[in-house]
């Protein structure tokens, strides 16, 4: 089972990439130099079998178009008891296929069969990524 999330803030693939090297400072965790990390509000019912199995989808700009490995889902528990799930995701990013998607609030479960295939080589993927984001917007995809 995959998740699927909003990139929100975050207008492109390139931005996203930037940021990665930055989130588990924002969030005060120390899960290590070699992960990136997001915290969100709610821990996954289905961790177990997400844990180290699983990719988080991202949607970006009305589109999800990569993915990246998740390492594991964390309790995190704020100064003021509040909890949360941090998840620690591979720092490799792998293009997808863009395929569409509306907004929605927090996460939600993504079926293998339903995710998005891997675009393959993201070094000859500048001008296919904007073709497949067209054939995907215009329902072809």
């Amino acid at each position: 089972m995959h998740m699927v999330k909003l990139c929100v803030g975050v207008s492109s693939f390139e931005e996203l990439e930037s940021y990665r090297d930055e989130r588990a400072h924002w969030w005060g965790a120390n899960y290590g130099e070699d992960v990136h990390v997001h915290r969100t509000r709610m821990m996954p019912k289905r961790r177990e079998e997400m844990e180290g199995r699983s990719s988080i989808y991202w949607v970006i700009a009305g589109s999800i178009v990569c993915r990246q490995q998740i390492l594991q889902l964390a309790p995190y528990t704020d100064a003021e008891g509040k909890d949360y799930c941090d998840i620690i995701m591979s720092r490799e990013l792998t293009r997808v296929v863009p395929y569409p998607k509306r907004p929605f609030q927090g996460w939600r479960y993504l079926r293998p069969e339903d995710a998005p295939p891997d675009l393959g080589d993201a070094g000859a993927a500048g001008n296919s990524m904007e073709i497949a984001a067209e054939l995907a917007r215009l329902g072809l995809l």
